[in-house]
């Protein structure tokens, strides 16, 4: 595995890139993933199972495909940053970032110093295990991507200062947590939700960041282009998994 810019760029580009999430643990269906044609699959961390463990073994998975592997962490905190990055992850999707001061945490997190505050160490699989650190330490600011997910009103709020702080790279809305924090659970048609993703696009292309989002249903995915939305995520493992044994399961019933 050797990191490049090339991903980051077509993101920040404003280019359609489009991948899901990988909620399982799985190596195997994060490799599936990889070789489908996904420009990226998110490895979620968060709501997912397993640890470093398992972490490292999707990482090595995604890596033998063309897509491009990042992690989805479990709370904004320095020490994940470290170990998914160590790891090799090629960018990180940071949860619950509400205001500009934790946007800027988040970024010092992913930075080597002087730019930032990550621990340094070099014989690591993100670094090549220390072939390619002398240029994964010149260049991981420009090539590993943030992704900073905005999933409360406060987040909708500043969504203009989070934009507007370096290294964030990608604008993207938690469509299901955002309705419940907002009172609107699951109203996707809302008002106020269609106000929050419009002020939310519109705050990543003022500062020339993408904009992303994770739908469920595929009629949605035109609906999100038309909004602007460029870093676009259809379903997961675990629900192509439980639809499809639905699916077998009702032809088998005869239904």
């Amino acid at each position: 595995m050797k990191l490049s810019g090339q991903f980051r760029s077509r993101v920040l580009a404003r280019e359609w890139v489009v991948g899901t999430f990988l909620n399982l643990g799985s190596s195997v269906t994060a490799e599936i993933a990889g070789h489908t044609g996904f420009d990226w699959v998110l490895l979620d961390h968060e709501h997912g199972p397993g640890g470093d463990e398992t972490m490292l073994h999707q990482l090595q998975a995604v890596a033998a495909t063309p897509a491009a592997a990042l992690v989805r962490i479990a709370a904004n905190e320095t020490p994940r940053f470290k170990r998914a990055l160590d790891l090799g992850a090629q960018g990180i999707m940071v949860p619950y970032v509400s205001t500009v001061a934790e946007a800027e945490a988040a970024v010092a997190a992913m930075r080597y110093p002087p730019r930032g505050q990550r621990g340094v160490a070099k014989i690591v699989r993100g670094a090549g295990f220390g072939a390619d650190f002398e240029e994964y330490y010149q260049h991981a600011h420009e090539w590993l991507l943030n992704i900073t997910q905005v999933e409360t009103a406060a987040a909708v709020a500043h969504s203009d200062g989070i934009a507007a702080v370096d290294g964030v790279d990608v604008l993207f809305v938690g469509p299901t947590d955002l309705t419940y924090n907002l009172g609107i659970r699951d109203q996707f048609d809302h008002p106020d939700f269609l106000g929050a993703v419009q002020r939310v696009v519109a705050a990543a292309r003022k500062h020339g960041k993408a904009a992303g989002i994770l739908v469920h249903h595929p009629a949605l995915v035109a609906k999100c282009r038309e909004w602007g939305f460029t870093f676009v995520a259809l379903g997961s493992d675990a629900g192509f998994a439980r639809t499809g044994f639905q699916q077998a399961l009702a032809t088998l019933r005869g239904k």
